[in-house]
């Protein structure tokens, strides 16, 4: 791909897509009424998924765009579970406890902060609430550096069955300027106590564009990590976005890395990764070629949520604690992200719902569009419209960000299939943004694309 349009859609601030429409969209004119409106269809919708945010860590660092606070004492914690345990009873009783849960997934901030005991409560307190299937999935992500053996034991007595390792980089150089210190030897030691408790799937974060990050540093970090045979990897590039995450004003932006750059690295992770044996899936996923990703990724039924590439195939989704979001039939749901906030309206025994968006039937059609560009790089429009009593000419008619993808030679049509240029993959964000009737009209600033 010409070096002119690695710069022109690779420099390009857009969503990463694991929702559509994206968050900007969402209003505070959808509150708790809306939220509680929706709850109480959802038993009808089959089995749920269920997300809990855990907005806390021990330090700050500085690449992180999560909504997470830093605290050295567990007062914090222990009070955030308590109200969050509030809110799983006002939202079980909204929903029905009979409402059906297939997965689990634990996010932060490190979720691995509480203790046993207190995350033994808590999963305790979901199975009393909702109705887990026998073989429900349990996800949780992981800090290698506070890990400890008790916590292993209770992920593995309540069933947590996969686990996602924060990783980064292992280049100490590019560590000490994101201010995240973790070794080599730490990670394996925790990928090891999970490996024997049970922990059947376990997946490495690794970033690209990083400040003082090179294309060395990335195949020398992808090396040590597939030494490890983690199941899966999650690539991201840093997104760099001072103006809302304050503690990233801590990076010199001098030694971030331009778009030509960031482009470089995340090829040569990529390419990297191949020859270790994994298969490059999606956008920015890889998965050795028997995982469940690789296998939904060859047949199309992979998905993709707010956790990246996924085999969940639940449409809904319960989101507890402070700004986690659901999907429910009706549309997204927001909780408030101000702590205080948050505690404040489960005390009152309000729904802690901020703001959220309900959905249109031209909506969840652009929605089933752009999940089938980010997941499989084309979409057959026919097949995907089949019912729903649209004709998709009025999403390809007079769309000059199609033509000029076209233009470009990112882009194909035939009939009515378009599909992504292979070697322009790595813009299928902006091939995406393409069918997104919100985008630009909210002044928010997204991640580049490349």
């Amino acid at each position: 791909m010409p070096d002119d349009l690695v710069a022109k859609y690779g420099d390009a601030r857009l969503p990463r897509y694991t929702s559509y429409p994206t968050a900007p969209a969402f209003s505070p004119a959808v509150g708790p009424d809306e939220y509680a409106a929706g709850l109480a269809e959802i038993g009808e919708a089959g089995p749920v998924s269920v997300y809990l945010h855990l907005p806390y860590c021990r330090s700050m660092c500085w690449y992180c765009g999560c909504h997470t606070t830093i605290t050295r004492q567990d007062a914090p914690v222990v009070e955030y579970l308590d109200v969050m345990s509030q809110e799983i009873e006002l939202v079980s009783f909204a929903a029905g406890n009979d409402v059906p849960v297939r997965n689990v997934h634990l996010g932060g901030g490190t979720p691995t902060i509480m203790k046993p005991q207190e995350f033994s409560a808590l999963m305790a307190k979901l199975r009393s609430a909702f109705a887990f299937e026998a073989d429900a999935s349990v996800a949780i992500e992981i800090d290698p550096r506070t890990l400890a053996a008790p916590m292993i034991d209770a992920l593995c007595e309540n069933g947590v069955d996969r686990a996602s390792l924060g990783v980064q980089s292992f280049d100490p150089v590019v560590q000490a300027a994101i201010n995240r210190l973790q070794s080599f030897e730490q990670t394996e030691m925790a990928l090891t106590g999970l490996r024997s408790a049970g922990v059947t799937s376990i997946n490495f974060d690794l970033i690209y564009g990083l400040p003082k990050q090179t294309v060395r540093s990335c195949v020398e970090t992808v090396r040590l990590a597939a030494e490890l045979r983690p199941e899966r990897f999650a690539v991201f590039g840093y997104a760099h976005i001072p103006s809302f995450k304050k503690h990233q004003r801590l990076i010199d932006e001098a030694s971030l890395p331009d778009a030509k750059q960031r482009n470089e690295q995340a090829e040569a992770i990529a390419q990297e990764l191949q020859h270790a044996g994994y298969v490059r899936i999606g956008l920015d996923h890889f998965a050795l070629p028997e995982d469940q990703l690789a296998r939904a990724a060859r047949n199309g039924t992979m998905r993709r949520n707010f956790q990246g590439y996924s085999t969940d195939d639940c449409d809904n989704l319960i989101g507890l604690g402070a700004s986690a979001i659901g999907r429910l039939p009706s549309g997204y749901m927001q909780n408030h992200v101000p702590l205080g906030l948050y505690a404040e309206r489960i005390a009152s025994g309000v729904l802690p719902t901020a703001k959220g968006y309900l959905l249109s039937e031209e909506d969840k059609l652009r929605a089933r569009i752009i999940e089938r560009l980010m997941c499989d790089f084309e979409v057959d429009l026919g097949s995907v419209s089949s019912g729903t009593g649209f004709d998709t000419g009025f999403l390809v008619e007079r769309n000059g960000r199609l033509g000029e993808l076209m233009a470009d030679g990112v882009v194909t049509m035939s009939g009515e299939r378009i599909v992504v240029s292979r070697d322009a993959r790595f813009m299928v964000r902006a091939v995406a943004a393409a069918f997104d009737a919100y985008f630009g009209s909210h002044g928010r600033t997204h991640s580049k694309a490349a």
